[in-house]
């Protein structure tokens, strides 16, 4: 777990080894333990290293193979390098570390590009061949650890982070307005691009090679299964199964564990499988469980009872929301770009929690909600699929289930989502879907808080949606949003402090079962992930187990830009940097803004927005316009 640079110059242009240790050098926070760097005519590579496995120099980077042919700059771990290395030796492979590195390094060096099918674990990496002069690079399934690269007329530029390619003194581009008005307008993240013109990332489950002269070739070596029609004899047992082996997995640190907890069935599922797992290993001494806890949002009991049972020691943080505010210029520092919401702050000051307890490594429940359909907005994709392929008497059935558990009015709730299906039926249609979008097109280019310099910005493909199964809104989920952000906030949040993050449900062999599956085993009845709530039946507490109700780690937004977050707003908003930016309608925000304190409306998403995007942009680029970018 680490931080990685690179740069090519292309057509043999030169690289200077000032400017790699630049980049290196603003990912120190990544890497605290160590650095080096290799540079040699028109290829560097920096590193900057977080010791968790094997903490001699052994696991020292750039790291070059036994001929010296290859060098290797590797961010992530690969859980599975116990096994690998096992295989690698059998094939005649001799190792001088412990570590996963050196593995890695070692299964280029025997199967080439096919080693990333063997690979379970997270990483971005980049492998120099000296003697082809192509570099190598590759990025997890899911994305987890990040990668972006910057060409210019001369060299390609590579980073863990965004800030290294801009500190290499070699951009010159600003912002990315179009990816600027859709979260404004809409809170739309895209995954293939970034707040920055010029800076992408390397998509998720894909690997490149770049040669000398400047050409690039990508491709994808791993997808996300199409649902199975094969009968699985005992889903919930091969869930139960596969879930215990990833966490044994990423227990695997010659370095202090601990977990971030809430009530909920995911953490606690994470929280039970490490205790049985430590247990049957005589681990001893506590793990420390790092958990928010708000008065406006009480989980005490059910964090309370996961603690009796699994004697973990429970350290806390209770949020003051203007010592929130004070940190978040701190946090977009960090993550480079906008976020989703003030929950972001919240999951950074854990981290610096499990740093100052000396934890370098913490397990979290992050995940499953992506793939097991655990948000509301799934249900109605789900029933609306059952309407789509005429299923009525399953989708009443399921409607009903869930409002006689949930409260409401099934007759109500069904009875829209069959107006919903004709609707859906005549956006079918060509003529009518085109129609539809340019409505919906032109009121959001009317919107009342900004002017048409962000209007005009906004993407056209914007108002394409997910209609369809529910197979089809959970791959949306995992490869477009919100998956990607989550995994970039994650990734930010736990390195500022030089913090590892693992998320066992995000090993792949999970979540391609899961994919696999039919829709019952996600959604049933009341139910959300109930192929998990299954597998955890008896392993678990049943009030964890059976909660309905969903929290994470929320934080009372509405009420603090009504209290808190009142004042701060309104200095935002008298701001010269806010007024010259020329994208916003000041006077209608501020009668919002009023509105809001009134109780009269809740904007406090839009608001807060707002307020992270002039934040970001006073950090980023102070001087940004529309007309500019």
């Amino acid at each position: 777990m680490c931080g990685l640079v690179g740069v090519v110059g292309l057509n043999g242009a030169p690289v200077d080894p000032q400017v790699v240790e630049s980049m290196a050098r603003v990912l120190r926070h990544r890497g605290p333990d160590d650095q080096g760097s290799f540079v040699e005519r028109s290829i560097g590579l920096g590193f900057r290293r977080l010791s968790i496995l094997d903490l001699s120099p052994a696991g020292h980077q750039p790291m070059a193979s036994p001929d010296g042919n290859l060098v290797m700059v590797f961010n992530g771990e690969i859980y599975n390098y116990v096994e690998l290395r096992a295989e690698l030796e059998s094939l005649g492979h001799h190792f001088q570390s412990s570590g996963d590195s050196e593995v890695l390094l070692h299964a280029y060096m025997e199967w080439g590009r096919d080693c990333l099918e063997r690979l379970n674990g997270m990483w971005a990496f980049l492998i120099y061949d000296r003697r082809r002069q192509v570099l190598f690079g590759s990025r997890d399934r899911f994305g987890k650890k990040p990668l972006y690269y910057h060409r210019t007329k001369d060299h390609v530029y590579f980073g863990s982070e965004i800030k290294a390619l801009r500190a290499s003194g070699c951009y010159s581009g600003g912002p990315n307005w179009t990816a600027a008005s859709a979260f404004l307008m809409r809170e739309g993240f895209d995954s293939s691009q970034t707040f920055f013109a010029g800076i992408l990332p390397v998509p998720e489950g894909t690997a490149f090679e770049l040669d000398a002269d400047g050409a690039w070739k990508q491709w994808r070596y791993w997808c996300l299964p199409d649902a199975d029609s094969a009968v699985e004899p005992d889903p919930a047992g091969a869930f139960r199964d596969t879930f215990d082996d990833a966490v044994r997995l990423r227990l695997r640190s010659d370095v202090p564990v601990g977990i971030l907890l809430s009530g909920g069935l995911d953490s606690t599922s994470v929280a039970f499988a490490i205790a049985r797992l430590r247990e049957a290993a005589g681990g001893t001494g506590p793990l420390l469980a790092f958990t928010y806890q708000a008065k406006e949002f009480d989980e005490s009991a059910y964090i309370d009872e996961t603690v009796r049972r699994t004697g973990l020691e429970l350290v806390p943080f209770h949020p003051d929301p203007k010592r929130l505010l004070e940190t978040f210029e701190q946090v977009l520092w960090h993550q480079d770009e906008p976020v989703h919401s003030i929950n972001t702050v919240i999951t950074f000051e854990l981290s610096r929690l499990a740093s100052r307890r000396g934890v370098k490594v913490l397990l979290n429940g992050g995940g499953p909600d992506e793939y097991l359909a655990g948000y509301p907005n799934f249900l109605h994709d789900h029933w609306h699929a059952l309407v789509m392929e005429g299923r009525l008497i399953d989708a009443w059935r399921e409607v009903s289930t869930y409002h006689g558990a949930h409260g409401g009015s099934a007759p109500s709730a069904f009875t829209g989502l069959l107006a919903g299906g004709v609707k859906a039926r005549v956006r079918g249609l060509p003529l009518a879907g085109t129609l539809i979008r340019q409505r919906q097109r032109s009121a959001l280019r009317r919107h009342a808080w900004f002017t048409p310099e962000l209007t005009s910005q906004l993407p056209a493909d914007l108002w394409m949606g997910a209609n369809g199964s529910l197979h089809a809104a959970l791959k949306r989920a995992m490869e477009l949003a919100p998956l990607p952000l989550y995994l970039r906030i994650e990734d930010r949040n736990s390195m500022a402090h030089s913090i590892e993050a693992r998320m066992p449900f995000l090993d792949y062999r999970l979540v391609s079962l899961a994919f696999r599956l039919p829709a019952h085993w996600k959604l049933r009845g009341p139910w959300t992930k109930f192929i998990l709530r299954e597998s955890m039946r008896g392993r678990i507490p049943e009030m964890a187990r059976t909660r309905l109700d969903k929290m994470g780690f929320p934080v009372p937004t509405r009420s603090w830009f009504a209290g808190e977050l009142y004042e701060p707003m309104q200095d935002l908003l008298g701001s010269r940097e806010a007024r010259e930016r020329g994208i916003y309608n000041l006077d209608v925000v501020r009668r919002d803004l009023e509105r809001h304190r009134a109780g009269q409306v809740d904007v406090s998403g839009p608001l807060w927005r707002l307020f992270q995007f002039e934040t970001w942009s006073k950090l980023e680029g102070r001087g940004w316009t529309a007309s500019n970018g």
